[in-house]
């Protein structure tokens, strides 16, 4: 089909290639409800089956062409999660969350660091970078999860607020690796190259904050459910824009555009009627990182890939369960929040990029291999170990009927009881 597709002009092209993707995406959800797994996972395994490694239904240069898509949706799913920063919430779990995150992060970059150091005897410039790496999660997956499951509660709130701070530890970690292995190598990248990434993270944030208080006093209440659909979307998609423009996610940024729009104006509603806009995104988005997965990689990945893949998850599960343990979280939280935190995809493989620029060819090419063949396995365990983590703590009730969904959205609103953090 994607030789046919060639014959076609470019419009036909994009808009059958949609349809097929969100046709494929839709199918496969199906089959894979009846083996009780999260619409992220047939989304994924749909994109593999339809890419250019496998069926090749879609044209590659459209596949290479749709890396926007990931832009907004992370944009739509960050503002999404900003809601549930509300000063209330926070006051009460924040010390807990930064303290839990630095823990899940940095154990799981030094294990990484030293046992790929002393197991594999390859240079600290090499096990530096991983490590710094390894820190990164990818929210995306776990977040549709918990919006398909109606998840809700202590254990949901705290892990929402860990996985989107967690990129902010990861891109300070691989500032400070590469600043030293770049030291020690001298490497052809400026120190420029290495700083200017969080000085664009910070002034992102700024335009969130910004974003968030402008959107708060142009939703007067004459306004229309439509204009107010439209505003808040073109702000979004301009952040989104502006992020793309210096190569940073636009994550913590509309995370704090959503934060700063709900501590302002208490407005649920608008929340709900953007999640009533964005399933076709979240799908499309899936469905494109699962035609982007090159699985022929993993026969490259070898021994130091695949304990790589192993001692990352261990790392993840044990900083999360003594990040909790400091904290005094419940019994759920520090049980299962590792189990949550598997996923590891877009920031993880743009830092393993630019690490490949700073080793050499041998050495920077190990690093890409690992991190691209080892966010396969990630992304398509990932979403089925956030299901069982929070059906065992709790945040999904599998024995009663779901709620309906704007009952479900309420009770996600409200401010929880919270011993944790």
């Amino acid at each position: 089909m994607g030789n046919f597709l060639n014959h076609l002009n470019y419009t036909t092209i994009v808009l059958l290639s949609l349809s097929v993707i969100l046709l494929a995406g839709f199918l496969l959800t199906r089959i894979t409800k009846l083996a009780k797994l999260p619409n992220v996972t047939g989304y994924i395994i749909s994109g593999i089956l339809i890419g250019p490694y496998v069926l090749n239904l879609i044209p590659r240069e459209m596949v290479d062409n749709m890396g926007f898509i990931s832009d907004i949706a992370l944009a739509f799913i960050a503002f999404g999660v900003g809601r549930f920063f509300k000063k209330e919430n926070f006051q009460e779990t924040g010390f807990g969350v930064i303290v839990i995150t630095l823990f899940e992060s940095l154990l799981a970059g030094l294990f990484v660091t030293f046992s790929v150091h002393y197991i594999f005897h390859l240079s600290w410039s090499f096990c530096l970078l991983l490590g710094a790496i390894a820190t990164a999660t990818a929210p995306a997956s776990t977040m549709v999860t918990i919006r398909q499951y109606h998840a809700r509660g202590n254990f949901v709130n705290t892990l929402l607020q860990v996985v989107v701070f967690d990129d902010a530890i990861c891109l300070i970690a691989f500032s400070i690796a590469s600043a030293f292995v770049n030291a020690n190598v001298g490497a052809n990248i400026s120190t420029s190259e290495i700083i200017m990434p969080i000085v664009y993270n910070i002034g992102a944030l700024v335009i969130g904050l910004v974003s968030g208080a402008i959107l708060s006093k142009l939703m007067t209440p004459k306004r229309s459910e439509d204009n107010r659909l439209i505003l808040t979307i073109s702000l979004l998609l301009g952040i989104a824009g502006l992020c793309a423009a210096v190569d940073i996610s636009p994550l913590l940024s509309c995370m704090l555009f959503g934060t700063t729009y709900i501590n302002m104006t208490k407005d649920k509603e608008l929340y709900k009627q953007v999640d009533r806009f964005t399933p076709p995104i979240m799908s499309i988005f899936f469905v494109v990182s699962g035609m982007n997965l090159d699985i022929s990689s993993f026969s490259t990945m070898g021994v130091i890939g695949i304990s790589y893949f192993l001692i990352r998850i261990a790392g993840k599960y044990l900083g999360a369960y003594l990040g909790c343990i400091i904290a005094k979280t419940t019994k759920e939280v520090k049980n299962y929040l590792g189990l949550a935190l598997i996923p590891q995809a877009g920031v993880a493989i743009g830092l393993a990029f630019l690490g490949k620029r700073i080793l050499s060819a041998s050495m920077g090419n190990m690093l890409l291999t690992i991190i691209l063949s080892s966010s396969v396995l990630y992304e398509l365990i990932g979403p089925v170990c956030a299901k069982i983590a929070l059906i065992r703590s709790g945040a999904i009730k599998m024995d009663k009927t779901a709620p309906e969904k704007e009952k479900v959205e309420q009770s996600m609103e409200k401010p929880q009881e919270v011993r944790a953090c």
